[in-house]
């Protein structure tokens, strides 16, 4: 009798979510950086890509960029660099780009906003991490080609995946995940990444549980809140208001089919790509649940494991390897 309320419930508890008031936690931590800035390498490739008059001149351009050339523009899945070259001109030649460069000048004007929220964002780093050094940033369009590289030292940003909603030219992709490639959702698609690699993120590679994940990507979620304070939950994992309302408000009851399914212990591949995988829906809890719900618990046992250990440090979490342990510390029962 307990399962079949759990997974009526399940199925229902997001329907009745939007219709509480927002409770999304407010700012976090806010150290005081005042004065403190961080300067960056911001190089703006878009103009030169669209106003390419000629093949030579392209191919000089992507001589002298060539991760952009072969991470962005994917240049070993061609043939040749004939083909390459050939397909990639066509492409900037096209009078479409025009109307996608237009829109990308019109969202992201000088690109001075963009700039800015990287060096506040660095800024928080370098403040848990005197010794980070920014990497480069650099934005272009490809024409909905790839959307983001991030790595310790460069990180490349295709502009015209990022135009928002009511832009003419979206990537052509299911409508939940348009949502990560709103304008603000750059930086911290950046910071998650970030904050999920073995840079930050210490983590035991024996351990292939589910709730290891969780954790892994709990302390991701807690990295990058931490690095834009005041960023809504919901921008951060890309859930709605209602999804992360009701996710909030009926915590108890996802974290009664967790442990009804016996979840947190599995290492199936399948089972991982259920609870944490890119889907609509985690139909497994409810058929209004978000997909990811194993990410979103997971940043919840963080918060919990943190508000627990009022000594630690967001390095000394991010250096804890031991998801077993810190869930076990998180004395995490949401109720």
């Amino acid at each position: 009798m307990r399962s079949a309320l759990i997974g009526l419930f399940a199925a229902l508890i997001f329907l009745s979510g939007c219709s509480d008031k927002e409770r999304e936690e407010g700012c976090v931590f806010e150290p005081n950086l005042a004065g403190e800035g961080v300067a960056i390498t911001f190089d703006q490739l878009q103009d030169a890509l669209v106003q390419v008059k000629s093949k030579q001149e392209l191919v000089a351009l992507l001589s002298r960029e060539p991760l952009v050339r072969d991470y962005m523009f994917r240049r070993t899945e061609y043939p040749d660099d004939s083909v390459f070259i050939n397909e990639l001109y066509a492409r900037f030649a096209n009078p479409h780009l025009d109307t996608l460069a237009m829109e990308v000048k019109r969202v992201f004007g000088d690109g001075s906003g963009l700039r800015k929220s990287f060096e506040d964002a660095f800024a928080h780093i370098q403040y848990y991490y005197p010794d980070f050094t920014p990497p480069k940033v650099k934005t272009l369009i490809s024409g909905l080609d790839t959307d983001l590289l991030v790595s310790d030292t460069l990180i490349l940003v295709s502009l015209d995946f990022y135009l928002g909603a009511g832009a003419k030219y979206r990537p052509k992709t299911y409508d939940y995940l348009l949502r990560k490639y709103d304008p603000d959702d750059i930086v911290p698609s950046c910071l998650l990444m970030f904050g999920i690699s073995d840079q930050f993120n210490k983590t035991s590679l024996q351990d292939k549980t589910v709730l290891a994940d969780m954790i892994a990507y709990g302390k991701s979620f807690y990295f990058a809140k931490h690095m834009m304070p005041c960023l809504p939950d919901s921008t951060l994992i890309w859930y709605t208001p209602a999804e992360i309302n009701g996710s909030r408000a009926h915590e108890d009851l996802i974290w009664a089919r967790f442990i009804e399914s016996k979840v947190l212990y599995e290492t199936s591949y399948v089972v991982k790509k259920d609870y944490l995988g890119e889907r609509p829906i985690t139909v497994q809890v409810g058929e209004k649940c978000p997909g990811r719900i194993g990410q979103w618990v997971g940043w919840r046992i963080v918060n919990s494991y943190m508000k627990s250990h009022a000594d630690k440090t967001l390095p000394q979490l991010m250096a804890t390897e031991d998801a077993q342990q810190l869930f076990k510390e998180s004395r995490y029962r949401p109720q």
